[in-house]
């Protein structure tokens, strides 16, 4: 077998790994390296790699260093694809690493804004009397678009009645349309906008300094008032923000909400049924035996 240096190279050379990935695998087999060599105290030898040694390795970096799962993952698939490698050069009868899982990861629940934040961005927006960034805003928070759905609007995909009004999205993930009703603050806040808009050749709905409002204009709408008001947000957490407060207003209707969304799969909105760590805490905070 060549040294284990030539190895690695052979290894790195024999796949299309971008220069940051080639950093990291060098970086992950080396951490194992090291540890091998430490806790078997012996040079380390690929042939005499076991399934144990790739498990304690997995469980060292996430129980020892409590190293991020997917930090964690990421070491173990740069080990299993190196034995995978030696494997199918011969230099290996087996591979000690393919049995070995990679830790779940736990989903984690997106974060929304609260109340009181939603209000001091809405409340410094007027203040400055910016139509724009209001209806921008206001459809991710009261309708739960996209921004590459609030970009893509255009006037004809728009519909405000005194007492109804849908927002027709036809770029949506996978190109699906969807129709999303628009609430009465939606309406208000659109219809303000639509008697000021600039005029435009562009059909966008939104419409920035050059044109069509882009992805980056929408942005930096987000992080200006982000910056003016104190809240962290962007335009993603205003989506987010719009799932749980319709659940908490709906005693948790996943199907209407999925719709809206347009999630195809229910599994996906479930995750915002899901209790945040701060939520659990309070609940069994006030737990008691009495």
């Amino acid at each position: 077998m060549n040294d284990l240096p030539t190895c690695v190279d052979d290894f790195i050379s024999a796949n299309d790994f971008s220069s940051h990935t080639v950093k990291a695998i060098k970086a992950d087999i080396r951490k194992f390296i090291t540890w091998f060599s430490t806790a078997n105290g012996e040079r380390f030898d690929p042939t005499r790699v076991t399934v144990r040694d790739v498990v304690d390795f997995r469980e060292h970096l996430s129980r020892v260093r409590r190293q991020a799962v997917s930090t964690t993952n990421r070491a173990l698939i740069s080990v299993r694809s190196y034995m995978e490698h030696l494997l199918k050069s011969g230099a290996l009868p087996t591979n000690p690493a393919k049995s070995v899982k990679e830790i779940r990861r736990m989903p984690t629940v997106p974060k929304g804004l609260t109340p009181p934040q939603v209000r001091k961005i809405l409340r410094e927006i007027e203040i400055r009397q910016d139509r724009k960034a209001a209806a921008i805003i206001g459809v991710m928070l009261f309708g739960g678009l996209r921004a590459s759905e609030v970009v893509g609007l255009e006037i004809d995909d728009v519909t405000i009645a005194p007492r109804s009004g849908q927002l027709v999205c036809r770029h949506g993930k996978g190109n699906k349309q969807r129709i999303i009703p628009l609430s009465h603050e939606a309406r208000r806040l659109l219809q303000e906008y639509l008697e000021t808009r600039p005029l435009c050749d562009s059909d966008a709905v939104f419409i920035g300094e050059r044109g069509a409002l882009s992805y980056h204009g929408l942005r930096a709408i987000c992080s200006k008032y982000a910056a003016i008001s104190g809240v962290k947000f962007t335009a993603h957490s205003l989506r987010h923000s719009f799932a749980h407060r319709f659940l908490s207003s709906t005693e948790n209707d996943i199907v209407s909400l999925a719709q809206i969304l347009g999630h195809e799969n229910l599994n996906t909105t479930s995750m915002y049924t899901k209790r945040r760590q701060e939520e659990l805490q309070q609940k069994i905070d006030g737990l008691r035996y009495e």
